[in-house]
């Protein structure tokens, strides 16, 4: 028989406590809201009531809604005012000797079917609920911040926790609108077992000068689709916080991959914590204040001088697959004469063919004109040899995604191509100096990484090799500009800025499912709902292709030998077996039941 839950405590009113309150109050549960002074009742209840007054001038809550919600919540000093209770949520600071002491206080104060829960993040539910005679009655209850705003709840179970106390939880969790996830114990459960290696690595680009900060975070929002970047997240959660979580996920993991990134203990140890110092990553205009304003480290002397960029008139495309013809049609919709080189004359027609229909799309959704659109239609000329791309000022090649097929496309354009034209790749992991050194201009060589679909995404990955000249760069910036792309500086590395970020984090997804720590449906509504991705990371495997993912991870193993990134066996083993994704109907999930 399930459990009556309408009456519950809350130990700690800091913003995760204040918040988890004022949701089981709105949801109509009488609150028992606990903290060590009167101070500390003062700040939270300050919380609640800031919060609810917003609520109230946004329309969210009712004069007597917001009345109701106050008069359900009681506060208090002292534990011992517990005794009652059916269910205890724990919010205190994340440190396991102070959650361990509340915990075995109010195991004996609390009845014995109550069921004594943490909010914690990442410390073991497992060593918390030990210290009690109830340890079948622990579990964990990770809200996330803001709780009110927020709808995932990971509901932590561990060996001992009876499955009864989980059902029960679990309906709690949705009777309060929230999106439970069952998962077992483990540092970081799910959310942050996966954010926060994502995390850590992009500090470590950003550390090694690898791009810099305005560009790591514009790489993913414009990329992946983020709603924040890696270092303007951090920022926002607190790099004392992540510092905690990462050091707590690599003490039980001893996976290198979760070791903070020094340069995160440093800042911590200069006081750059981040928005709520005022100033971590990027500097605001005040303590707590999302607002950034420019300091002695803003980006623009990363930008190439634009003055040395080189004029482009003409562009050559080589290639007829969806991101050359993506391409193509991004050129001509900005006035620029394309050149679109084929293996022959029936494989150019059906390109330009193609180019015309998503033309056509754009004009039925007023997107364009007619004449817009013939017109760049007409800016299009179909070639077959390598020498009708002679006279053009750039040439960018989007052939297979194989080293020796790019090789010897740059070697045959060095053999016609006028002295000054632009050799770029659109590459998305291979070494773009291994196509340079194909030719005898490897200065006049970079990569232009655009994402797919071309027309539509707005981020193109400008890759320098050592070898890439200053002028060359600015061109490819210039360019980037005029086409109305957002272009970010990269070196010329393994999986560039996106691809090296995005790929270990849906590796360590699999590896996740792989130990049959959750399902992969949990694991995917935890990153949505949780962190606000725009899909779950095995819906975007799935998406992309499982042997496309595997080939990207497996190329950055080989270049970094990072234990952490040799590809999981789970991937390996799907591919094997024919179950790519969407394109062959099965990859982790199936596709063919509609």
């Amino acid at each position: 028989m399930a459990r009556e839950i309408s009456r519950v405590g809350v130990v700690g009113l800091g913003t995760m406590g204040a918040g988890i309150a004022e949701v089981l109050a709105r949801s109509g549960l009488s609150v028992v809201a606990v903290e060590v002074d009167d101070e500390g009742v003062r700040r939270g209840r300050g919380h609640i009531e800031h919060s609810t007054e917003r609520a109230l001038e946004k329309g969210k809550l009712d004069e007597r809604e917001h009345a109701d919600l106050h008069g359900r919540i009681s506060y208090t000093t002292a534990l011992a005012d517990l005794a009652e209770v059916d269910l205890v949520v724990e919010a205190v600071p994340e440190s396991l000797e102070l959650k361990a002491e509340v915990f075995a206080q109010l195991d004996k104060i609390t009845g014995p079917d109550t069921v004594l829960a943490s909010n914690t993040s990442s410390l073991s539910i497992t060593e918390i609920g030990v210290h009690t005679s109830r340890p079948g009655k622990v579990v964990g209850m990770h809200f996330f911040n803001p709780a009110p705003v927020l709808k995932l709840i990971e509901v932590v179970r561990t060996v001992m926790t009876e499955p009864d106390v989980v059902t029960d939880v679990v309906a709690f969790a949705e009777r309060l609108g929230k999106e439970p996830v069952v998962i077992g114990d483990r540092a970081g459960f799910i959310a942050n077992a996966l954010l926060f290696g994502y995390l850590n690595h992009a500090v470590r680009m950003y550390e090694q000068r690898y791009a810099t900060r305005e560009d790591l975070d514009a790489a993913m929002r414009f990329g992946c689709g983020y709603p924040m970047g890696p270092l303007a997240l951090l920022d926002l959660i607190g790099l004392d916080t992540a510092y905690e979580i990462l050091d707590t996920m690599y003490h039980q993991s001893r996976n290198r991959l979760h070791a903070p990134a020094p340069l995160l203990k440093q800042m911590i140890t200069a006081g750059l914590l981040g928005r709520k110092t005022g100033r971590g990553f990027y500097t605001y205009d005040a303590p707590d204040s999302p607002t950034v304003v420019a300091d002695s480290t803003a980006a623009e002397s990363s930008i190439p001088d634009m003055a040395t960029a080189r004029p482009v008139h003409k562009v050559g495309v080589i290639g007829t697959g969806t991101m050359a013809i993506g391409i193509v049609e991004v050129f001509v919709k900005r006035g620029y004469d394309v050149v679109l080189r084929a293996r022959s004359a029936e494989k150019a027609a059906a390109s330009i063919a193609r180019v015309k229909k998503s033309l056509d799309k754009s004009v039925v959704k007023g997107r364009l004109s007619e004449e817009d659109a013939a017109a760049a239609l007409g800016r299009i000329s179909p070639a077959v040899e390598f020498d009708e791309l002679a006279h053009v000022d750039l040439v960018v090649e989007a052939v297979a995604e194989d080293l020796a097929v790019k090789q010897a496309v740059f070697a045959a354009l060095d053999e016609v191509v006028k002295p000054g034209t632009i050799l770029a790749t659109t590459t998305s992991s291979l070494p773009v100096i291994e196509c340079a050194a194909a030719t005898s201009r490897p200065g006049d060589v970079l990569g232009l990484h655009f994402f797919n679909p071309a027309p539509v995404m707005k981020l193109v990955e400008v890759v320098s090799t050592i070898a890439t000249t200053p002028d060359v760069l600015a061109t490819g910036h210039a360019l980037c500009t005029a086409i109305g792309k957002h272009p970010v500086h990269c070196g010329d590395r393994a999986g560039f800025i996106v691809n090296a970020l995005l790929f270990p984090y849906l590796n360590d997804a699999v590896k996740m499912l792989e130990a049959h720590y959750a399902e992969a449906d949990d694991i995917d509504t935890a990153m949505k709902v949780g962190c606000g991705l725009p899909m779950g990371p095995f819906e975007l495997l799935d998406v992309v292709g499982l042997d496309v993912s595997l080939a990207i991870q497996r190329t950055l193993y080989n270049e970094f030998r990072e234990a952490g990134f040799a590809p999981a066996p789970l991937l390996e083993h799907l591919v094997t077996a024919g179950r790519l994704g969407r394109k062959t109907g099965k990859g982790f999930k199936d596709y063919t039941r509609g």
